[in-house]
């Protein structure tokens, strides 16, 4: 369980770069356009984008030559499909009402609102959330017998998160539910399946990176993504809006388990 520090810290200091440089453009962006719903879909871009260049960084070390890109794929493909849903869903509609309550409840210039409220946190936290991304470009003689446990529960994760998203997607685009509650395939056994994925995804790649001590201490990683999922600005941001706007959401509460998938509970 061996590393070279050397390339695990540039790729460090590289990929804090890249997130600077990625949330900076969406600032300048959201500035322009008075928007801040573009932070949505640089939120996986970002990622995507931390993961190539940790990537690109291992070639310059003694370090395993697969395992670095098994992280930039496996992140690849979950940014980006994340990034596209999220694109068709939000592109030409109004902004998301919880930036438009933030940018309205705050008092501060839009420009203030979109740094210190929006960018600059989402930066941070991408960051943290990336770090397994960046250290694990350092890993010399990886335990495949974990990466492939870490693949497993990656896949675990990225089955709930898409097949969640387009089952909600389908209900949505159905005009006959205008208006009704969610409640039907993954939904019926979590309220979250889309949040749940999410939290098993990034597991899933803090264990494939887990073949170097280095990367063993990066296990904040998906414990903050799971904070940040359920306690921050995913579960509970979301459950305040919905129990306002859809009929029967108390009961839902009642039966279906909040965010760990699970069978509901009998009336």
């Amino acid at each position: 369980m061996t590393a070279d520090l050397s390339v695990s810290l540039t790729a460090l200091a590289v990929g804090l770069a890249v997130v600077v440089a990625v949330m900076a453009a969406g600032l300048t962006s959201a500035k322009r356009t008075e928007r801040l719903t573009i932070v949505d879909t640089l939120w996986p871009l970002g990622f995507v984008a931390v993961g190539l260049a940790s990537a690109l960084v291992s070639l310059t070390g003694d370090t395993d030559p697969v395992l670095p890109w098994v992280l930039a794929g496996l992140t690849a493909v979950w940014g980006l499909r994340l990034a596209a849903y999220l694109h068709r869903r939000n592109h030409g509609k109004d902004e998301d009402p919880r930036y438009a309550e933030l940018a309205e409840q705050d008092g501060r210039s839009f420009a203030e609102v979109a740094l210190k409220r929006v960018f600059l946190p989402q930066g941070i936290a991408m960051y943290l959330v990336a770090t397994p991304l960046m250290v694990g470009a350092g890993t010399q003689d990886p335990l495949w017998w974990l990466v492939g446990i870490g693949a497993a529960v990656w896949l675990l994760g990225f089955v709930f998160e898409s097949v969640g998203d387009a089952q909600l997607a389908r209900f949505k685009a159905d005009p006959s539910n205008q208006g009704q509650l969610m409640d039907q395939g993954l939904w019926r056994y979590t309220r979250h399946p889309n949040y749940f994925g999410d939290a098993c995804v990034w597991a899933g790649l803090w264990l494939v990176a887990a073949s170097s001590w280095a990367g063993v201490a990066t296990a904040f990683s998906p414990i903050a993504m799971a904070f940040f999922l359920t306690k921050v600005t995913g579960a509970a941001n979301n459950e305040k809006g919905m129990k306002k706007s859809k009929p029967g959401y108390d009961e839902y509460v009642r039966r279906t388990s909040g965010f760990l998938p699970w069978f509901p509970k009998k009336a």
